[in-house]
């Protein structure tokens, strides 16, 4: 298997995990007071910022009847420039203000992020995690050619888990992993679509439309806001695919298993609340949030 990498940090530290946190009793005991595992208790969704979104509205449309509190930390945004310790730390700060929120489970919607401390977050908390990962399989079983490319920010293409899944799912499979930090840039500052963002993806995801990949995974959690363009650009070179609706699915089975699902509502159109924060400017926020998910939020400001 040939794997073709571009990181455009050149600067790339040597860092040491963060060790799973050690707790007492009464911390665990703590935690699972503030986590409220019953059925009408929200799902805690977090990002870096606005990329989330994205997998909000895919479990939005499989679990409609749900609760939701949705934190983009906007203040720290892009995490796939930091080191795998920041991400980490900041992963931890995030599940702490949505367990504080008394949420039932946790999605830790940002690929970078699960693939830094997902391991980390699931043995410092009681709750179950959710995250995301690239959908390397499916696209490996989709290409005609043998040649896929994977999408991502420059942390999650230099990440062990990854290559990992590669190995294990694209064996004989020539993939070409590649960091755009660009793009997520202008989602967080809420541009779309136009002329610059489409000169930007054509840009940026010609080279592997050059190597001649025929399936494109986007493996940020951001790209799927900027899908429209995407396939515009790729056009009939490439079929493009995300793991939205698989995170959704995934999600909606743990639930199921742990007996934590909400019950139907009588008005069976009746949705659930929403409730949006972030770490940064919720007035920007929620303008980059609506164009995402096609409605108006009200954001507010989260003090971690």
């Amino acid at each position: 298997m040939k794997q073709w990498s571009i990181d455009n940090d050149a600067d790339v530290q040597a860092i040491c995990p963060a060790r799973d946190a050690e707790r007492s009793i009464e911390a665990f005991n703590h935690e699972k007071g503030l986590t409220a595992r019953y059925t009408d208790a929200p799902i805690g969704v977090f990002d870096s910022g606005a990329g989330g979104l994205t997998i909000l509205s895919a479990l939005r449309e499989e679990l409609p009847h749900e609760q939701y509190i949705y934190f983009g930390d906007t203040a720290h945004c892009p995490y796939g420039v930091r080191s795998e310790g920041e991400i980490i730390e900041l992963s931890l700060q995030a599940s702490r203000f949505l367990i504080g929120q008394g949420v039932k489970l946790i999605v830790v919607a940002c690929n970078t992020a699960s693939q830094a401390a997902l391991t980390t977050l699931r043995a410092t908390f009681s709750l179950p995690f959710v995250g995301v990962v690239p959908a390397v399989k499916p696209a490996a079983q989709a290409t005609r050619k043998g040649r896929i490319g994977v999408a991502a920010t420059n942390q999650a293409v230099r990440a062990a888990y990854l290559h990992q899944l590669i190995d294990d799912f694209a064996g004989g499979i020539e993939v070409y992993a590649v960091g755009y930090p660009e793009l997520v840039t202008m989602v967080e500052a809420g541009q779309l679509d136009g002329a610059e963002v489409e000169e930007e993806v054509r840009r940026t995801f010609t080279p592997l439309l050059t190597l001649g990949v025929d399936v494109i995974v986007l493996g940020c959690t951001h790209f799927p806001a900027l899908r429209p363009v995407i396939e515009r650009v790729v056009g009939k070179q490439a079929q493009v695919i995300d793991s939205g609706q698989a995170v959704a699915r995934r999600t909606h089975a743990v639930l199921d298993t742990e007996a934590m699902l909400r019950p139907e509502p009588a008005e069976q159109a009746e949705e659930g609340e929403l409730h949006v924060w972030c770490s940064g400017d919720p007035v920007s926020f929620a303008n980059v949030a609506r164009k995402v998910l096609g409605y108006s939020v009200v954001v507010q400001h989260a003090q971690l």
